[in-house]
């Protein structure tokens, strides 16, 4: 997510003179010196310094060693916007001190620049710093605030999201070839169905229940295809799906906590 975001950066304008990244091994730096020509070292608490904000896009796994490298290196003044899934602002503020810290959650579609990012501000997030990290944010996509409570549900829905449509293209593709359709016919309807039926929720004045009436007529095809998926319980596994991640966000959040604790 940091060279993603790195790169939709450079396509909003930013110059690659005013960005510098870090990677943990040789291997990750090269490769996103290569796609970003961005400057891109293997110190962080280096990359961090002199920087209006500083980005964290590490796994929660890894949060603990980066704290480790940057503690007492990032200054009041700078603000610090966390991508870590699951990670509280408030063990980020007890581990870096009087710094702002913003934790948000994108999603994948901002590699073109269609994410969905939900972010939240700490105690020391003023409004010159939620709005900096906006910025940075919309660069790849529309974005939200909203209370840190609600983050480990936006990284269910939103976070999660795309895999779940990501699912649901593939079961498609499977089924339309059984059907007797060849794969590339099966999978050009699919990805522009996906994507035509997105546009004409995000655009339409419509609900999605609405715009599922608009389309299954009594007695129907898309009514018969409806009948199957409710009586397989569509609507629960979504549920189930959606419950599960963010009960596993909110079990990293914790893991991170109790390991910087421990230290």
């Amino acid at each position: 997510m940091g060279t993603i975001l790195c790169q939709g950066l450079l396509r909003a304008g930013w110059a690659p003179e005013d960005i510098v990244m870090a990677a943990r091994r040789e291997d990750g730096a090269r490769r996103a010196h290569e796609l970003t020509g961005v400057t891109t070292v293997l110190d962080p608490a280096g990359a961090a310094q002199e920087r209006q904000v500083v980005v964290i896009a590490v796994k929660p796994a890894d949060i603990h060693d980066l704290l480790g490298q940057i503690r007492g290196k990032v200054l009041p003044g700078q603000t610090v916007l966390s991508l870590a899934a699951g990670v509280p602002v408030a063990m980020l503020e007890g581990a870096l001190g009087n710094v702002a810290v913003v934790r948000a959650m994108p999603n994948t579609p901002a590699a073109v620049d269609q994410a969905m990012t939900a972010y939240c501000g700490g105690r020391l997030a003023d409004d010159a710093a939620l709005k900096l990290a906006a910025e940075v944010l919309a660069a790849v996509g529309e974005t939200m605030l909203l209370d840190e409570d609600l983050l480990d549900a936006v990284t269910a829905v939103s976070g999660t999201g795309p895999a779940y449509v990501y699912l649901l293209a593939e079961s498609l593709i499977e089924a339309a070839i059984r059907e007797g359709l060849p794969h590339h016919a099966a999978a050009k309807l699919v990805e522009q169905t996906l994507k035509g039926a997105g546009m004409l929720l995000a655009e339409e004045h419509r609900t999605p229940f609405e715009l599922r009436a608009q389309v299954t007529s009594p007695g129907g095809t898309t009514a018969a295809a409806m009948h199957v998926l409710m009586e397989g319980s569509f609507r629960a596994l979504i549920e189930d799906a959606v419950r599960a991640a963010a009960q596993r966000s909110r079990e990293l959040g914790s893991q991170a906590v109790a390991r910087e604790v421990q230290e």
